[in-house]
């Protein structure tokens, strides 16, 4: 079953089971992903649907920092929820161990030795990672690395 298949059913599921708040969110997330289809004028495959998640999903946690700042917990806890429902599709997540063995043999089979490399490490990096790890985790790893 791909992920659209999946959230098909989590979305029948959700109806059934009258979970409003799943419901509206993962109606959110095929919305989002229909629209692209229309755009592209193809049916999105896996990887293109764990880009979105991806986004969506930085989305929230970008939100959630700002309704902190702002005092706005309600809003702040929606937003956290929206994110964990959305993270429930996405393959599981690396350590941070796992991300810093894989930085490593990157930056070797990159021959990165600088920070000035950060770009051409990333760029070969980021397709090994894909949906797997945050980016600016990955990029701190690294950076420190790198030093």
């Amino acid at each position: 079953m791909n992920l659209s298949e999946r959230l098909n059913e989590d979305m029948k599921q959700a109806m059934k089971s009258q979970d409003k708040f799943k419901l509206s969110t993962i109606r959110m997330i095929r919305a989002t992903i229909k629209n692209l289809e229309i755009d592209l004028k193809r049916t999105l495959n896996d990887n293109e649907v764990l880009d979105i998640l991806s986004r969506e999903i930085k989305q929230r946690k970008d939100a959630l920092q700002e309704f902190e700042k702002a005092g706005r917990e309600d809003l702040a806890s929606n937003a956290k929820a929206e994110a964990e429902i959305i993270a429930g599709y996405l393959p599981e997540q690396l350590t941070e161990e796992e991300i810093k063995v894989i930085v490593q043999q990157t930056i070797q089979e990159t021959g990165a030795s600088s920070k000035a490399d950060i770009g051409k490490v990333m760029s070969a990096l980021m397709p090994k990672v894909k949906g797997r790890a945050d980016g600016k985790l990955v990029n701190q790893a690294v950076q420190q690395l790198l030093q």
